[in-house]
């Protein structure tokens, strides 16, 4: 759970400061149902995140809602207790906006011509098929790093059974019938915290500079290879960079590899901005164009 605090002025923003909650939603779901200790850490940090705004003296808060509460049989319930509890009116956001609200988030910092525009989180991924800078396809798949964990790991690090499961999943919700295959040398932008991640690894492994936000398809490669060995190595990695994402970053790494093969792309561009700032732009500022897609699949 996140929350990030703006200024505006008129067409543009600028950020303030973020905090974070790591919640791990996807992770108090049973049999499709978020159960009522889920429900309570989600009041907790949208309370945590009240507190903050309210010593700011801040009125005008946005909430929306993604794939932990989208993907659940009780979503309404969940929502309704939410609402009741913290006074907030939260948005449940479909998968496709969520994957159109990251593509005009990364948009506003980078601008590519062919390729796609990824967001790996924690129940769900979502991905946006760029044509000359504008969206062919959005799509919006029940993966994500956490769920896939829950899944398929019974170890913090995954062992051989656990990589075995991980790759089928993958490939039975990740395949070439669902993502085309450009089969071209294409930017891969990235967005959501498993991408980043792997841009604080790639900083530190190849003495990168702070500000670079870019990295080769065989620098990426080279870091799968590190961290799908899922021994003390990777795992003095993860806990040198991303601590929080020692049970998940390698699962999360595992879809982005998946699409990044699928897709036939040669480097990858991580984005300061995502989801919230194309919420913010789309829904608040509305700076931004509207795109009719040619051709839109997912599920």
């Amino acid at each position: 759970m996140r929350l990030t605090l703006y200024e505006i002025d008129e067409q543009y923003f600028k950020i303030l400061f973020r905090e974070k909650v790591m919640a791990g939603l996807a992770g108090y779901v049973e049999k499709g149902v978020l159960t009522k200790e889920g429900i309570e850490c989600a009041y907790r940090g949208l309370s945590e995140f009240k507190e903050t705004l309210d010593s700011l003296n801040i009125e005008n808060t946005a909430v929306f809602a993604t794939a932990s509460l989208r993907n659940i049989v009780n979503t309404d319930e969940a929502i309704a207790s939410l609402e009741s509890s913290t006074g907030y009116k939260i948005e449940v956001i479909s998968g496709e906006e969520e994957a159109m609200y990251g593509y005009f988030g990364a948009m506003h910092e980078h601008k590519i011509a062919d390729g796609a525009i990824v967001d790996i989180g924690g129940a769900s991924t979502e991905i946006v098929t760029l044509k000359e800078g504008r969206p062919t396809t959005a799509t919006s798949h029940g993966i994500g790093s956490l769920s896939l964990y829950r899944e398929c790991v019974k170890n913090i690090l995954p062992g051989k059974g656990s990589f075995t499961r991980l790759q089928n999943k993958i490939e039975e919700r990740l395949n070439k019938n669902t993502l085309t295959d450009f089969g071209n040398e294409l930017t891969l932008l990235c967005v959501g915290g498993t991408a980043r991640a792997v841009m604080a690894i790639a900083r530190k492994i190849y003495s990168l500079p702070d500000d670079c936000n870019e990295i080769t398809g065989h620098q990426f490669k080279k870091i799968c290879s590190l961290l799908f060995k899922a021994d003390r190595n990777a795992a003095n990695i993860i806990l040198k960079t991303e601590p929080d994402r020692i049970h998940t970053l390698i699962p999360g790494l595992m879809i982005l590899c998946r699409i990044f093969d699928i897709l036939g792309c040669d480097k990858i561009i991580v984005s300061r901005y995502g989801v919230r700032e194309g919420y913010l732009c789309q829904k608040i500022l509305k700076n931004d164009k509207n795109y009719t897609l040619i051709h839109k699949t997912g599920n």
